[in-house]
């Protein structure tokens, strides 16, 4: 089973309250940590560019890397060294970055963490409180496709209360490798190959792959009585699973009237959900992105009883026996 691997924020409003709860498993039997914050924000750190631990083994980008221990006294600033130099997009603070990592303790070398071994890269938030600060200081300004090796302090790791269950002191100085993946920011659209929108029953959703809303349009009839999950742009990657967590772009509306009751796109953030904990909120939802591609654009039709039913959330344009509407961009999946 997978371990919770971090906090997740910004989720959509309505739906459900998912912050500070991972993928909805956890793993007693090995004692470990995430870069997830524990603790308040502190000044920002002095970054210089060493001592880091040499590499090993396992020296390309995406393999699991070897870590020589620490010599000597590590630096009390925060050290940090990009070893392979990608060409992707640039990371900025509170952009969702997607990478693979491992951590070890500077001291004696002994691994805490990594996400190789799950064979699922994380997808964390850099933003304040949502990550250690020494991955938030390490990452901004890198580019996607890097290789980064750095050493934080407890200043700016687990402070000086560590993490106990993970071996972690208070004054453990962290060695972390980081292969960059991907970053996402609020105008991160889907990227998949048009697919033709023939069935003049169901709404038509824009193909615009630049940040913006894609535009809904419902058609005068009736909404189907049974759940659509249909590709709007399709990608190559990977297809979601049903126990996973999505970060995406969307934009919900009611089929009557087609107003919208939520949507990411022109907000400043993006969503970030378990699928497992959707299905007991709106199911059709999750059922709808549940062996989708990431990377893809998805028109999800929703009809009541895989909806809100008779109990629509109070306040809200979505009334008893609506049929919900979802363009919904997947761009990444943990």
């Amino acid at each position: 089973m997978r371990r919770r691997s971090l906090l997740l924020a910004a989720v959509p409003a309505g739906l459900v309250t998912l912050a500070g709860c991972g993928d909805g498993k956890s793993d007693s039997s090995k004692a470990s940590a995430s870069p997830s914050a524990s603790g308040a924000s502190v000044s920002p750190p002095k970054i210089v560019d060493g001592p880091v631990p040499a590499i090993t083994a396992g020296a390309k980008f995406g393999e699991k890397p070897t870590v020589a221990k620490g010599s000597g006294e590590p630096s009390k600033d925060l050290a940090v060294k990009t070893v392979i130099a990608g060409g992707g997009r640039t990371v900025a603070e509170n952009d969702f970055v997607q990478a693979h990592y491992l951590g070890q303790i500077w001291s004696s070398g002994k691994v805490f963490d990594n996400s190789y071994d799950r064979k699922s890269p994380l997808v964390l938030q850099l933003a304040e409180g949502s990550v250690i600060d020494g991955w938030r200081y390490a990452l901004t300004g890198k580019k996607a496709g890097s290789r980064i090796v750095m050493a934080v302090p407890p200043t700016w790791g687990y402070g000086s209360s560590g993490n106990a269950q993970a071996g972690i002191k208070g004054t453990d100085t962290l060695v972390f490798v980081v292969d960059v993946l991907n970053t996402f920011d609020s105008k991160s659209s889907a990227q998949g190959k048009e697919v033709p929108q023939t069935d003049a029953a169901l709404p038509k959703i824009g193909t615009n792959t630049d940040g913006k809303a894609p535009s809904i349009d419902i058609p005068k009839s009736a909404a189907p009585g049974k759940l659509v999950s249909n590709y709007v742009l399709e990608s190559d990657g990977a297809e979601v699973k049903a126990e996973q967590t999505v970060l995406c772009q969307f934009q919900g509306v009611v089929w009557d009237g087609g107003k919208t009751f939520e949507q990411t796109y022109g907000s400043g953030r993006l969503s970030q959900f378990s699928l497992e904990q959707m299905k007991q909120v709106v199911k059709g939802l999750s059922e709808g992105l549940t062996g989708k591609k990431v990377g893809s654009r998805v028109l999800v039709v929703v009809p009541p009883d895989l909806a809100y039913g008779d109990t629509p959330p109070s306040g809200d344009v979505i009334k008893k026996g609506s049929t919900l509407v979802f363009a919904v961009d997947i761009l990444a999946a943990m």
